[in-house]
């Protein structure tokens, strides 16, 4: 059987590496993405030149003021990386049918059955660097490896514009040092609790039991103890098989911390109607929902509750999401952050509701999609949503509709 030959190709700092092209002005400048930066707002993306200060994605945009002053802050243009996305991901497909997007400024390409050797894989990465370069304007850090947790680590290690190969042979030695949170998948938690193990690089985790790890992590723990041996059986996913969507969701900042509750349900009720819409828009919907709440110090926890049917409306979200709130034993503090998302996706199948109040309810999102599709966002909105002095309308009224008045124009 032939050894698998897998790329993995991680743009640098893609979003600050965007704005920086369009305006030369940005080049060689510390560059910082974000929203509305007269807003509180955090960072999205930094440049490489804004790195050295600390800068990093999630930082609010004061700290991130305190840290570099020279900092240039850009309004991001989602539409233009999505856009700019599309034609990097173009030039990888003719490199390889079977490439995956990882994210918008990630893919993996299998290379298998294209390339005989390493040595013919690192001159594809050579040719993937310079046609994006070429045509793009943008460089990308590349890694390949015998599997896609091996290319992953081998992007990582030479940024920006590296080119790293990890043959199988040099696995073993690579890995051996390397911290565990270096794997993908790793995060804090999980980095703290193989910390209580004893376990601090890749090679210990390698090395350790995996019985003890099933003990400790269940099913996960096999998986654990593989990835310290640097192995990964996961296919690379191509556009035949592309795995479906696992989740969609919304976060917003607020204007200022609040533990005014009325304003935290409006601004919970405002998300799930805006989860609802992208999961009707694509023919989606799902039976977990997901409320993020991020306080003033910024505490950040997450709290999940599943139901056993299927939801894409903005009201049934919002009902369970309320439902998380009111069992958190919330005292009063200050929230800075709010996310709502829905996972356990499918795609929908039409339920069929015996009662007319359930019917009539997806009538009416239908309605308000069209509605707000031709006259923009919330033009028509539910009554709960409506910022007031007194208090939210109760449930059972809250599938009332209330809309703005459109000009004559409109």
């Amino acid at each position: 059987m032939n050894l698998r030959i897998v790329l993995h190709i991680d743009m640098n700092a893609f979003f600050a590496s965007v704005e920086q092209k369009t305006n030369p002005a940005l080049r060689g400048r510390p560059v910082i993405v974000c929203g509305n930066p007269e807003t509180r707002t955090t960072v999205s993306a930094a440049s490489y030149e804004a790195k050295p200060f600390g800068i990093k994605a999630g930082m609010s945009i004061g700290e991130a003021r305190r840290l570099c002053p020279p900092a240039v802050f850009v309004i991001g243009n989602l539409a233009k990386y999505v856009d700019t996305s599309r034609q990097i991901f173009q030039i990888l497909r003719r490199f390889s049918i079977k490439t995956e997007v990882f994210s918008i400024d990630e893919a993996f390409l299998e290379l298998t059955d294209t390339c005989a050797s390493y040595d013919d894989a690192l001159k594809a990465g050579q040719a993937i660097k310079k046609a994006i370069t070429g045509e793009i304007g943008l460089t990308c850090s590349v890694g390949i490896g015998p599997n896609k947790l091996i290319a992953k680590l081998a992007s990582d290690m030479q940024k920006p514009d590296g080119l790293v190969l990890v043959r199988p042979e040099q696995v073993s030695a690579t890995l051996e040092n390397l911290p565990i949170k270096d794997l993908c998948g790793v995060g804090r938690q999980m980095e703290k609790r193989l910390h209580a193990l004893g376990i601090y690089t890749c090679g210990e985790l390698g090395r350790y039991p995996a019985g003890i790890l099933r003990q400790h992590f269940g099913i996960i723990g096999e998986v654990l103890h593989n990835m310290g041996l640097g192995l990964d059986s996961t296919p690379v996913h191509y556009s035949e098989d592309e795995p479906p969507v696992r989740s969609m969701g919304h976060t917003h900042t607020l204007a200022r911390d609040t533990a005014d509750v009325a304003e935290i349900r409006r601004n919970i009720f405002s998300l799930s109607e805006q989860v609802a819409v992208r999961l009707r828009q694509d023919n989606y919907c799902g039976r977990t929902v997901c409320l993020i709440l991020r306080y003033s110090d910024f505490f950040t926890f997450s709290r999940y509750l599943t139901v056993d049917y299927f939801l894409d409306s903005g009201y049934d979200i919002y009902q369970q999401a309320w439902k998380i709130f009111t069992r958190l034993g919330w005292q009063g503090r200050a929230v800075r952050l709010i996310g709502i998302s829905v996972s356990n996706l499918v795609r929908r199948t039409q339920q069929l509701y015996l009662l007319e109040e359930f019917t009539r309810t997806q009538s009416v999102d239908r309605v308000m999609d069209l509605i707000n599709k031709k006259y923009g966002d919330f033009r028509i909105m539910r009554a709960a949503m409506m910022k007031s002095e007194r208090k939210l309308v109760q449930p059972i009224l809250a599938r009332g509709l209330w809309a703005k008045t459109f000009t004559k124009r409109e």
